[in-house]
């Protein structure tokens, strides 16, 4: 009763799939095979200093991290660029690109004493000059990011004092401009890249890190090849020097099945996004399965409050409480995954537990309050009526960006809410038109996941300032000065138990008021074939390659 589409029919429709694009293993396979043939890797390698396939769930539109927001930008840029600083697993920042810091007594400027002897790829030294060259690219509107940008709100410039030291000035204080300097979105590039190859940096990024740029073959793959100097890893790595991988080579391969079986076969040494149907295949096997969940925004979907029907908020709530979530998550993803409570995942700081259990499924709320609101007729399909008008929620998407089998997971949510009366109308668009109705705010359900180690990231998706058009995740405009002065108070503040009790007021908020529905806790789920050591996670649950390589690290 409680699951309206049965465990057994989602095992059935995933088991169908394979099936379905059988014809194209070959092809992937094959692309594959070529691809580590011609970076010298493959898999009768055993070298530690081989080179390595990792085949990807999707590619980034762009390779330039002040403009691309995408998972996979980070996977494959952190590789590419250094940060100033690096997080470590308990929160703290350690040296990078940056040997120390200080902050000013009123939180508005941030002094970073530079790493000597770093250089890019292309040969230049990193001073001060490049740090603000960087970071002035990132807010430029003529970069047109749809991310970096808003990692950095507040910041009004920077001033190289000397070679060796750049103060960063923010308009106001900012408790997380070290965690995003941390990450690979304001990852440092090349002041000379950017001034002579402006128009280029998609395609051509230069950095400081491990790895330079090779090659990009579209839908096909991105080499990256050891940078032989490198000698600044962030300290608490593993080792020192140069990268134990010669190469680097991200082969796209979508279909998940697809790719799982390019694991098994030698033809890849690691896969993100392994499905998690098939962790228990590989752990009995022959390879191995790492997993980190990450933090931030788990998958949730945003719902519209500023239009019709989910401007009544009676509607929201009838929505959420519609959807059995519990056994939803735990069918599609086999209990990989845990069902989320509450837009954070549960390793971000701030995370307020307390709202475990606050809002479980209840179908019967669910009619009462849609008959509250209104919407008591039925049509001839069973979806409620009022005044003649079904109601329904458009919920579009991305098919290029789709991933972690949501579409899976959407047919179960349509199932579920259309016993409630909900017509769920998932329908999946190609990028540019679901850009044009994203910025035009044409659909009343948008899903999204956001890896962030910093509970800031609430801002992102619901401060009234952080619109797509200033480079936030606002799609819907919300405007609620409440909310407004949760989340900008906890920005402000260093104060970590202010900061806390900000942050909950402010989930807690989102719940009660039906904002967003949050569904699921995201797990990066890597698979990787025995003889592969060194693959970690960085403090974001993105899988670094480092100190990855063929054969024992130690």
């Amino acid at each position: 009763m409680a699951l309206h589409l049965p465990r057994a029919d989602f095992r059935r429709r995933q088991g169908s799939r394979p099936r379905r694009f059988r014809p194209l293993v070959g092809l992937f396979t094959a692309g594959l095979l070529a691809a580590a043939t011609a970076c010298g890797g493959g898999s009768s390698g055993g070298t530690p200093g081989a080179g390595l396939t990792v085949a990807i769930e999707s590619q980034p539109e762009c390779l330039d991290p002040a403009v691309s927001a995408l998972d996979v930008t980070a996977v494959v840029d952190r590789n590419v660029f250094d940060s100033l600083v690096d997080m470590a697993p308990d929160g703290s920042f350690r040296p990078w690109l940056a040997q120390s810091w200080e902050i000013s007594p009123d939180g508005l400027e941030y002094t970073f004493h530079l790493r000597p002897g770093v250089t890019f790829h292309d040969g230049t030294p990193l001073d001060a000059a490049a740090v603000k060259a960087s970071l002035d690219h990132v807010v430029d509107p003529a970069t047109k990011s749809v991310y970096a940008a808003g990692l950095i709100k507040g910041y009004t410039g920077a001033t190289a004092v000397d070679a060796d030291t750049v103060v960063i000035r923010l308009a106001a204080p900012q408790a997380a401009l070290l965690q995003a300097l941390s990450t690979a979105y304001l990852g440092i590039q090349s002041p000379k890249s950017i001034a002579e190859n402006a128009a280029n940096l998609c395609a051509q990024p230069v950095g400081s890190g491990p790895f330079r740029f090779g090659s990009w073959a579209r839908n096909q793959n991105i080499v990256l090849e050891r940078n032989p100097g490198y000698a600044w890893a962030p300290d608490g790595s593993a080792h020192t020097g140069p990268a134990r991988a010669d190469r680097l080579t991200f082969s796209i391969v979508p279909e998940t099945s697809v790719r799982f079986g390019a694991l098994t076969s030698n033809q890849a040494d690691v896969i993100t996004g392994l499905p998690p149907d098939r962790v228990a295949t590989l752990e009995g096997g022959s390879g191995k399965v790492l997993r980190a969940e990450a933090p931030g925004v788990g998958f949730t979907l945003f719902l519209n409050p500023l239009r019709e029907p989910l401007a009544d908020e009676r509607v929201r709530t009838a929505f959420a409480r519609s959807l059995d979530l519990d056994a939803l998550v735990k069918s599609v993803y086999f209990g990989e995954y845990r069902r989320a409570w509450s837009p954070l995942g549960p390793t971000t700081v701030g995370y307020d537990p307390t709202l475990v259990g606050t809002w479980p499924y209840d179908p019967a709320l669910a009619n009462r309050l849609l008959d509250q609101a209104g919407w008591t007729g039925r049509d001839s399909e069973g979806y409620r009526t009022k005044n003649g008008e079904r109601l329904t929620l458009r919920w579009p998407y991305a098919t290029q960006m789709l991933r972690e089998q949501r579409d899976i997971l959407a047919q179960g949510i349509q199932a579920q809410a259309k016993e409630a009366g909900f017509h769920v109308d998932y329908v999946g668009q190609d990028t540019g038109t679901f850009t044009k109705d994203v910025l035009g705010r044409d659909l009343d359900i948008n899903a999204i996941s956001n890896v962030r180690a910093e509970p800031d990231v609430l801002r992102t998706f619901f401060a009234s300032d952080q619109t797509p058009q200033k480079a936030g995740g606002n799609v819907f405009a919300i405007n609620d000065p409440q909310l407004d002065r949760f989340l900008n108070d906890a920005t402000a503040t260093t104060d970590p138990a202010a900061r806390a009790a900000l942050y909950a007021n402010a989930q807690r908020y989102i719940i009660e008021h039906a904002l967003a529905v949050p569904v699921y806790v995201p797990v990066q789920l890597v698979g990787t074939a025995s003889q592969v050591s060194g693959v970690t996670f960085d403090a974001q649950g993105y899988p670094r390659f480092y100190g990855a390589g063929k054969g024992s690290s130690a």
